[in-house]
């Protein structure tokens, strides 16, 4: 047996013949794959041949959602942020073949740098240095919010009217197809955001939204400089507010929940929530008094997303380790959103 070809969702017969031209300097012959753990959503994978590396993202293997893993989708917001001042890999090849590895993929360059998800991973840099890194992260989420969509391509990227209101009524339908138990606090949430949606979609600025913008979703170098911005498969065009406020609601997790999620906002330097905030407020300029709607938004989308996940576990259809507690989360993250409505 071809141990090169023993990696889960991808045929590296298959997909050898696509990347010869998609990516001629490499050695074919020679390729050899390795699944990038840490995911709970689509697949990456690191490719080498031995002289040089490429990442190749796919969807996950088993129950997709529509329209949930659009690998098009993150292949024309990077290329078209190429030249901008949101950092992004280089782009060398979308397939849209399925025939090939079952699913449509693309392969970018492989960028240097470390995503931290964790405040473990964090502290021995010192509070200096995380600190500088944390002002990294909202100062490039700021910068990604100015780029004027039509500028760069993506001018009809996606219908910024009625965003909110839409983004409410999606995430319900995407937790009621993978609901596998009762929720009632989702109920409540839902029906509170839909009463809100209408008012807040009168008063938004739209622009690029990344749909999941924090720090184990970039890459830091080892100076400490924001490398790339990756994972863009629900990016669109709408009320970049809902980008700051997921960035706010994974460290109310982090306090809530702890050891299990993404705690790096624990860690000794980070921006604080308020720290946070008052930065993206003086760089952004944009009316933050009602974030607690878009809090409860982000809370009520993120249980969507982790139901999914764990509806996926439950049958077997997760490749990976760290699935087995992400059902658990799903319950504080909504008590969070109803409690984040209340504020302003």
């Amino acid at each position: 047996m071809d141990l090169r070809n023993a990696t889960p969702g991808l045929d590296l017969d298959r997909l050898r013949p696509w990347f010869a031209g998609a990516v001629p300097q490499a050695r074919v012959d020679a390729l050899s794959a390795t699944l990038i753990t840490g995911g709970k959503s689509n697949l990456t994978y690191r490719i080498t041949d031995g002289a040089a590396s490429w990442v190749l993202r796919r969807p996950p293997l088993g129950h997709v959602l529509a329209t949930a893993h659009d690998m098009g989708r993150e292949h024309a917001v990077m290329s078209a942020l190429a030249d901008t001042a949101v950092p992004v890999p280089r782009m060398l090849g979308f397939c849209r073949d399925a025939q090939v590895l079952g699913a449509e993929f693309y392969v970018m360059e492989a960028v240097p740098g470390m995503p931290y998800r964790t405040a473990a991973e964090l502290a021995p840099l010192g509070e200096r240095r995380v600190r500088a890194i944390s002002t990294a992260l909202v100062d490039t989420l700021a910068d990604l919010h100015e780029v004027d969509p039509g500028a760069v391509g993506l001018g009809d990227f996606g219908r910024p009217e009625g965003f909110l209101a839409r983004q409410v009524a999606r995430w319900r339908k995407q937790l009621d197809a993978s609901r596998t138990r009762d929720l009632p606090a989702a109920d409540a949430l839902h029906a509170a955001l839909e009463v809100r949606a209408p008012a807040a979609d009168s008063a938004a600025c739209p622009g690029i939204v990344h749909g999941d913008f924090r720090l184990d979703n970039v890459l830091i170098d080892g100076d400490d400089r924001l490398r790339a911005v990756l994972d863009w498969e629900m990016a669109t065009l709408g009320d970049p507010l809902t980008d700051l406020a997921l960035m706010v609601l994974y460290a109310r997790l982090a306090g809530i929940v702890g050891a299990g999620v993404a705690d790096a906002s624990n860690a000794p330097g980070f921006l604080s929530e308020d720290e946070f905030v008052a930065r993206y407020d003086a760089r952004s300029g944009r009316d933050l008094s009602d974030l607690g709607f878009y809090l409860g938004l982000a809370a009520f989308k993120l249980a969507a997303i982790l139901e999914g996940i764990h509806c996926r576990h439950t049958s077997g259809q997760t490749v990976g380790p760290g699935f087995d507690r992400i059902g658990e989360v799903v319950h504080p993250l909504l008590d969070a959103g109803l409690a984040a409505l209340e504020e302003r």
